[in-house]
């Protein structure tokens, strides 16, 4: 059991180590691709599933005509990004090989960037010959899952267009990552990771980083919620912090439930990261989520 006074003492260690950063006032735009994203006021990524592996929602690409419905309808709702991936990351799910999360996804985003040209595109994969394809194809921002860990050449990719990165942070595989759970000081791990690797990417000439603390990557069920009670830490990497909490495991399994019959206790947890300053929200269900945020806006302006 930690006491308050280790507590305090932890906590002042970490402002500390935030000097390794340049600015610790979050970044509150990113440049895509010359197109500025205003993260002043919440916004939301919405995951297109292009995986059959997936835990919840997986969208066919058979053709691709359900993915633009998918893509047009998750942008009426309101969503600022889509993120698109073709392999699944959930504990326990196996890779596939890259020509085939390429023959999923590649299409897609062509079809995508084609019929919303002006709708800004994440990729999620942490493969650089993926992502250079897709960067290609014209995404804005690169989502990797392994901070750059499974494939390292991915950060020469990242530098060389420029795009935005998020950076999560995690310790393996999907298939393996539940096997590396044990932590002497969750927190402080987690922000030298963020420390160490926003160093590195800057390092390397990536300027604008998102970050994001892996929730159910390498973490049991009470570490999530442990990380959640204290996101406010991650602002002092002086990044924009993505949340994706949306229908998982830590959220269903205490409720004895399933990913289908969580959608309003996902809602919930959403406004709860809101209020510990999350900037991005990675969900499967838009229009929900754009009306926590429109909440969480008139919550945020009677506490003024």
């Amino acid at each position: 059991m930690i006491t308050a006074e280790e507590e305090e003492m932890r906590l002042l260690l970490l402002i500390l180590r935030s000097d390794q950063v340049e600015n610790l006032n979050i970044a509150l735009t990113i440049n895509c691709r010359g197109k500025l994203l205003d993260l002043s006021r919440p916004v939301v990524m919405a995951i297109l599933n292009l995986s059959p592996e997936s835990f919840f929602h997986s969208i066919s690409t058979e053709t691709t005509d359900q993915v633009l419905n998918y893509a047009e309808k998750a942008l009426e709702d309101g969503a600022t990004i889509l993120d698109i991936g073709g392999m699944s990351s959930r504990p326990g799910s196996a890779e596939i090989e890259p020509e085939e999360e390429w023959r999923r996804v590649g299409p897609s985003i062509a079809a995508i960037r084609k019929a919303f040209p002006s709708a800004t595109l994440s990729i999620d994969s942490y493969r650089a010959e993926v992502v250079r394809r897709a960067l290609i194809e014209g995404v804005d921002i690169v989502n990797d899952i392994s901070g750059g860990m499974f494939e390292p050449h991915i950060l020469e990719v990242v530098k060389d267009s420029g795009v935005p990165y998020v950076l999560m942070h995690n310790r393996a595989k999907s298939a393996v990552m539940q096997k590396y759970t044990e932590y002497n000081d969750l927190n402080g791990e987690v922000m030298d990771y963020f420390f160490s690797k926003i160093q590195l990417l800057r390092d390397k000439g990536i300027v604008d980083i998102i970050v994001d603390p892996g929730f159910g990557f390498s973490k049991t069920i009470d570490q999530n919620y442990e990380l959640l009670k204290n996101l406010e830490m991650f602002g002092l990497t002086g990044c924009p912090v993505l949340v994706g909490l949306s229908r998982k495991s830590m959220i269903y399994s205490p409720l004895g439930g399933a990913p289908e019959e969580v959608l309003s206790v996902s809602t919930a947890l959403n406004f709860y990261a809101l209020t510990k300053g999350a900037k991005i929200l990675r969900v499967h269900d838009v229009k929900e989520s754009v009306d926590c945020i429109r909440v969480f806006e008139r919550f945020s302006i009677a506490g003024k």
